[in-house]
């Protein structure tokens, strides 16, 4: 199970140095990442395709299985899904270091999962259940792990940002060399207080890297119509902070603007923009019909820019990996999944005593 189940932050340092090093001296792209993405991709070694396959199919497949759960009445209130969008985190993670802390919205398994936290108590706080890792008491959009470095899971759309601004400050004022990685959507890329995030960080060139997952419909309007400039990576330019569009459904993209993001905000440079163009196959949450857009648009992005896929076919096709192989860490992540069902529908559920504990009076 832990082969399986193992978490990117496992990934050799020497492959996170040569890609910082392979990014280093190129200019930030503008253009629309996921166009010719292929033509000067940047590559993974076979070992790093694995990694990254395993990764993506936990979010997946652990997604998946939540949505099931959710639609039998097993998790409460809001759920939101990250199936689409899993080469952003997984690729975040494969460029951070041990340390390296993480936070972000409300559409958050993804994140807390690659982080290494346990599938198993991920799912349990969905169900509100004790073995949670907010004690049944925080359902979907509010957990955290200190021991893994991941501080939320946040159900205020931008609250994640300033927070997160936050923690690079404690970062800079400790002395420490860990980098804050924020992750927000682009219909909170809209709030206030991102901009006053973005202004603190620049002026004291605090160690943080904005991610800004841009999967095109905030909670159902599409960017063209919510936002003056919709190409995020350009918020930070009065601020004086660099930023890049990337092809957020190809991990190698994502892998190697991470690498570089991160590179400049841990020597001391500042903050970074990455505006990630993803994809979320559903809608903003189980609740939404996502009546918006159009299924031939969400086939077509299944179809032609599926982040594991994209894996799965270079794996096969240029790595030789037998397909039966490729069916066997498929059958083991199904396995991780389905332990964690069974643990989060008969762990027990909170005593009411835990009413007045963790509150503040």
């Amino acid at each position: 199970m832990a082969t399986a189940a193992r978490r990117t932050q496992g990934a050799s340092a020497s492959a996170k140095s040569a890609a910082a090093k392979s990014a280093a001296g190129k200019s930030p792209s503008k253009g629309r990442a996921a166009k010719g993405a292929a033509t000067n991709a940047p590559t993974l070694s076979k070992e790093e395709e694995l990694h990254a396959y395993r990764e993506m199919l936990l979010i997946r497949r652990f997604e998946e299985k939540a949505g099931q759960m959710y639609g039998m009445g097993l998790i409460g209130g809001f759920c939101h899904l990250y199936i689409g969008q899993e080469a952003v985190v997984v690729g975040m993670q494969m460029a951070s270091n041990d340390g390296d802390q993480v936070i972000t919205g409300y559409r958050d398994h993804g994140h807390m999962l690659v982080t290494g936290m346990d599938p198993k108590g991920v799912l349990a706080e969905l169900t509100g259940r004790r073995g949670g890792y907010s004690k049944g008491k925080g359902g979907s959009m509010h957990m955290f792990s200190k021991e893994k470095q991941f501080f939320g899971g946040h159900g205020i759309v931008g609250a994640q940002v300033p927070l997160g601004t936050g923690l690079a400050f404690a970062n800079r004022y400790k002395g420490d060399d860990a980098v804050s990685l924020v992750y927000f959507g682009d219909g909170a890329a809209n709030q206030g207080q991102v901009y006053e995030s973005f202004n603190m960080a620049a002026l004291w060139k605090l160690p943080v890297v904005y991610v800004i997952e841009n999967n095109r419909y905030a909670m159902g309007t599409s960017v063209t119509r919510s936002a003056a400039q919709s190409d995020f990576s350009k918020r930070g330019i009065s601020f004086g902070i660099p930023g890049e569009q990337v092809d957020g459904m190809d991990i190698r993209a994502v892998r190697e603007a991470g690498a570089r993001a991160v590179e400049h905000a841990r020597s001391g440079e500042g903050p970074y923009i990455l505006e990630m163009l993803t994809y979320r196959y559903r809608g903003h949450s189980m609740s939404d019909p996502a009546k918006y857009r159009t299924k031939d648009e969400v086939s077509r992005m299944r179809e032609e820019h599926d982040p594991i896929e994209q894996v799965r076919r270079r794996l096969i096709g240029e790595f030789g990996v037998p397909e039966d192989e490729l069916k066997g860490i498929d059958g083991q992540i199904r396995k991780i999944v389905n332990e964690a069902a069974d643990f989060a529908t008969s762990d027990p559920e909170p005593d009411v005593s835990e009413l007045f504990t963790d509150i503040l009076h």
